[in-house]
């Protein structure tokens, strides 16, 4: 899982290619989740497959852990370290969830530190037409109609948090850092870089390989052999 080498992130991607073929379910979702947490793309596109990532998750009611652990994805990555469709499938997840805003607030209440890490992945020079844009946009909408509720402060709180991180947005004569911390909003320029797979190859190409050297080391052994008096 820590995919810091080739072999293992080859590993990780057949892994993920198993649970693609397997399919989620009720049982088996927090393996998925813990292989969603993985920074790697490949990896992330063999658990995918050729699904819609928005869709990725739909067939799972969402419950507290599964927002808890989405939550928790949006404030362990940078805006320029998540992959797309890492962060897409979160906010498939997200949008089922707070669909009905206050459904979704009674299982899993946000923070404000939570919408400040939905908040920081918006990318200000991609407008709202960019889907990911659009999607976090939709989102923070939802949430702010928590507001007017009149069931507690905190709930409030959040709402008009959420409306304007969604204005600063929309408005040019503002921007994010001046409502979400300009330290969450700081990108790091120097991130390890992701660790490729080797070259995949064949498999009746890699049996044949082998086979050939299987005879080169046999055919070696036997000139080494000395002839019997």
């Amino acid at each position: 899982m820590g995919v810091r080498t080739p072999e293992a992130v080859e590993a990780a991607i057949t892994y993920g290619a198993l649970l693609n073929s397997t399919g989620i379910n009720n049982s088996n979702y927090p393996v998925f989740l813990k292989v969603l947490s993985i920074r790697n793309g490949h990896v992330i596109d063999a658990l995918l497959g050729t699904r819609d990532p928005f869709l990725f998750m739909s067939s799972i009611q969402p419950n507290h852990f599964i927002v808890a652990s989405c939550f928790s994805f949006l404030t362990k990555y940078q805006p320029s370290e998540i992959y797309s469709k890492t962060l897409a499938i979160i906010l498939g997840v997200l949008q089922t969830a707070y669909n009905s805003p206050l459904d979704g607030y009674h299982i899993y209440p946000p923070t404000i530190s939570d919408v400040n890490s939905l908040g920081k992945h918006l990318i200000e020079d991609k407008g709202q037409d960019d889907l990911l844009n659009r999607s976090i946009l939709d989102l923070l909408d939802k949430i702010s109609e928590l507001e007017g509720q009149g069931i507690d402060e905190d709930m409030e709180d959040l709402a008009v948090h959420s409306h304007n991180i969604r204005n600063n947005f929309f408005d040019s004569n503002k921007r994010l850092v001046d409502v979400i911390p300009a330290v969450l909003l700081k990108t790091e320029p120097n991130l390890d870089p992701e660790i490729q797979p080797r070259n995949r190859v064949d498999l009746s190409a890699a049996k044949g390989n082998g086979k050939n050297k299987l005879e080169t080391a046999t055919n070696a052994g036997k000139k080494k052999k000395t002839p019997k008096k």
